[in-house]
């Protein structure tokens, strides 16, 4: 059963603002044996479930007021940098996910690949290096704004290029489908972590997908 599957319709407490939530935006941590606390993104450890939302606020909160000792009713010890953890942690899971896809056949990779997925209409996500050129991304994202994909720059070039086995990885598209679904589940609890979208690509235009905009017809 994927996580996925295994977290729809199922609803957990968060330990630090006591809101029921889905458990597709929140983050499970357990007890390890030396009385640490141990991210579980993929919910299979055993133990009883400390649940805190995917966010580095809700997490850094849970560390700082002792909510793990409490929701637990024993002493824990949380790292002050647990929520470090919990990104590079999420960070990997993406990158594995893309990885997969790119080996199943329904991740694009390169400029004139990936355009030409988006106007296809079958693209999910536009997944565009954080560090990659402005004018090339910026022709990228003026054609995602005309579809429904969303865009992740969560990834440096370098991250993305070791993940799918390629030099300079700096576009890409993942397809719609079950890959891009399991995808989203884990780049969703990422963003609570890191921004998607980087705040050096709001200016000359790319904060609306203009900037680079490719001529009516072009590639």
């Amino acid at each position: 059963m994927s996580l996925r599957d295994a977290t729809i319709d199922r609803e957990r407490r968060d330990l630090v603002s006591h809101q029921v939530m889905d458990e597709s935006r929140l983050i499970r941590f357990v007890a390890g044996p030396d009385g640490q606390v141990v991210p579980d993104l993929g919910r299979k450890l055993p133990g009883r479930g400390l649940w805190v939302e995917a966010s580095r606020a809700s997490v850094e909160t849970a560390v700082k007021k002792n909510g793990f000792t409490r929701a637990a009713k024993t002493r824990l010890n949380a790292p002050a940098d647990l929520a470090d953890l919990v990104e590079r942690l999420l960070a990997r899971r993406c990158l594995d996910q893309l990885g997969l896809a790119r080996r199943e056949g329904v991740l694009i990779s390169g400029f004139e690949k990936s355009a030409a997925a988006l106007r296809s209409g079958k693209a999910a996500w536009v997944i565009e290096a954080a560090d990659g050129a402005a004018d090339g991304r910026g022709k990228i994202l003026a054609l995602a704004r005309h579809q429904t994909a969303k865009v992740c720059g969560a990834f440096t070039a370098d991250d993305l290029s070791l993940a799918l086995g390629l030099e300079n990885a700096i576009h890409a598209v993942l397809l719609a489908g079950g890959r891009a679904d399991r995808w989203t589940l884990e780049v969703e609890r990422l963003a609570g972590f890191r921004p998607l979208r980087p705040p050096h690509w709001d200016i000359s235009g790319e904060a609306d997908g203009t900037a680079g905009t490719l001529p009516t017809g072009a590639n």
